[in-house]
Formats: C-alpha cells, structure tokens, sequence
C-alpha cells in the first residue's frame, strides 16, 4: 500500500530537527512530505538542504490544522494517508501493524496508534493515547487518560480495538475516505476537527481503530500547550460544533444541558483563579452562537447520525464518583 506521512509545520524548525530523522529512518514503506503553513522561519531551508528525500508542500497561509492539511492533501495520491505532529518520535516498523490492519479491515477507514508520552515514555501522552471516546454531552477522553489523569503503560492497551476517535497527533486514513468527507471542516481551525472528521466516518459506516502494537512518542503542547486560554477556547467551542453538527436525538436538550456543564467549568476556574479560562469560555459560547445557523445547516446536510457515546457524563463518573481510570467507567 502507498503511504504518504504528512507533518504540518509553522515555524517548527528545532522540531523537525529532532524529529524528523526518527521518521525517515523508520518509514521506508512510505513517502515523507513536509506541509509548511507559511512559516516565518527558515523551516523549509533546513528540510531542503538536511532532508533531500523529503518532499515539500508549501501552503500559503497559516490556515492552522483544519485547512493546512485540507490544502497539503488536496493534490496527494497515495492510498493511505498519515497526518503526523512535527513533535512526534516514531519508532522501528511502527507503520507494519497500522498497514497490516488497513489490509485485513477493508471497512477501516481511520487508524491510531499507541501514543505515549516522549518525556515520560513509561506513560500515555494526553492526546490520543490508547483511543479516544466522547460522553453524551460531548467531552472526549481516552483509554489511557480522563481529563488530567494518564494512565502508566503497563501493555494494558496492547490490543486492535474499535474506537470512536482517533488523535490528529498521529492519525491514518484512507485517501478516498478523507475526500469523501469532504476532508477537514475549516471552521474548527484546530483542536477537535479530528473526532468531527472520525465522527463524519462512522455516520457513513466506517470504523475507526487503534492499533497497540505501533507505538509514537509525543510531545504534546509543543504549539499551545494545556495551560493556555486560547487552547480552551478552542477545546470549549468545537465540541459545541462537533455536537451541534453530528449528534443524534433532541439537540436543543442536549446543547441546553452543554452550556450548563460549561458554567460549571466555568465556575472551577473562577476557584482556580483562571480568569483568562473563564473568559475563553464565554469566547467559546459567543462564537457557537454566531455560528449556530451555519452548523444547523450543516447538520442537515449530513448523513444519517448514530449513537456516539458509550456513558452519560464523563464529567460524573470523573468528578463524583472518582472512576479515574478506563477500566472503571
């Protein structure tokens, strides 16, 4: 199978330089593309002149993850595509299991692997992890990491398993399948656009899977890190889209419910004395709202919506009744 691996970059020079070589030394099944966002930076040089057998895609604009890989793809022909973080260290016939199951699995439309934590490599990584999940109202969380609690690798995600989101740190597809989507919705920005993507994919009756046995080591947070506003802005508002857009049964009660949650988060940062969280929030909330006959719009024009979640409230079985950890949900 053709594969292309595709690292969007914005000025992530020192990135690439660490990174990358991990990459092409480890990929021989594939071709190894660059897509800059109209960096700043002399990123595209150094690739040039370090990484001859590295193809560059220059976008000419940073229109951040959503529309930088919609126009690095655009014009890509290999049958699977890999959309991967500039921070990510890749690991000996990491691409094996994920190209093994592509083969057997013709209805596998999305792939993850394990996605472990490059500073502490004993330890899932927040973003993606062992496979991703959301609740009823919309909050994603992982096998291998709820909210701020990860979970230590002890091979207990060592399986092939359905889930419904796979991370945009490290996520594979197949090329036909991302066209028919109709690629990445642009609205998103970045943050999120990957479970509207995988969410898109299982309304249309594809699977989505993780694959334990290829392992990636990732940063995480090397281009808007936890801690910043503008990340929970972002977080905050395009679950709201995501929802308003994709889910099944009485979306006003659902969304109704959404915002309630929200104030709440609200509220733990006002105790935390976030006040920049808060206000992102309310950012978030202003933003939904004058995108809202946009995203119904879209909502209709949309295949038919299936059941999403697999709990009620993440947000309850987190935070009262102290499940911590997957195997206790």
């Amino acid at each position: 199978m053709k594969v292309a691996i595709v690292i969007l970059n914005w000025n992530g020079k020192k990135l690439l330089e660490q990174f990358l070589p991990s990459v092409i030394e480890y990929s021989e099944q594939a071709t190894i593309y660059v897509a800059d966002n109209a960096s700043s930076d002399d990123s595209i040089e150094f690739v040039l002149e370090n990484f001859p057998s590295v193809k560059i895609i220059k976008n000419t604009e940073n229109g951040g993850y959503a529309k930088g890989y919609n126009d690095a793809l655009k014009d890509l022909n290999e049958e699977i595509l890999c959309l991967l973080n500039n921070d990510i260290e890749v690991t000996k016939d990491w691409l094996l299991p994920i190209l093994g199951t592509f083969e057997k699995e013709p209805n596998t439309a999305i792939i993850q692997p394990k996605i472990l934590d490059y500073k502490q490599k004993d330890y899932f990584e927040y973003a993606g992890a062992g496979g991703g999940f959301i609740d009823k109202f919309g909050y994603p969380y992982c096998r291998g990491r709820i909210f701020n609690t990860i979970e230590k690798d002890l091979g207990q995600y060592n399986d092939i398993e359905d889930i419904f989101w796979a991370s945009g740190a490290c996520l594979f597809i197949r090329n036909h399948v991302f066209k028919k989507l109709n690629a990445f919705d642009e609205n998103f920005f970045a943050h999120m656009e990957e479970i509207d993507l995988c969410w898109r994919a299982k309304n249309l009756g594809y699977n989505v899977m993780y694959v334990g046995e290829s392992e990636v080591y990732h940063v995480g947070g090397a281009t808007l890190n936890n801690s910043n506003p503008k990340k929970t802005y972002l977080n905050f508002r395009n679950s709201l889209y995501a929802l308003t857009k994709n889910a099944k049964g009485n979306l006003f009660l659902l969304i109704l419910t959404r915002l309630i949650l929200d104030g709440v988060a609200g509220v733990k940062f006002l105790l935390e004395f976030k006040l920049k969280h808060i206000t992102a929030i309310i950012r978030a909330h202003y933003s939904f709202y004058s995108h809202l006959s946009v995203l119904l719009k879209q909502r209709k024009s949309l295949e038919k919506r299936k059941k999403y979640y697999n709990l009620t409230s993440i947000v309850l079985n987190y935070y009262v009744y102290k499940n911590r950890l997957y195997k206790s949900l």
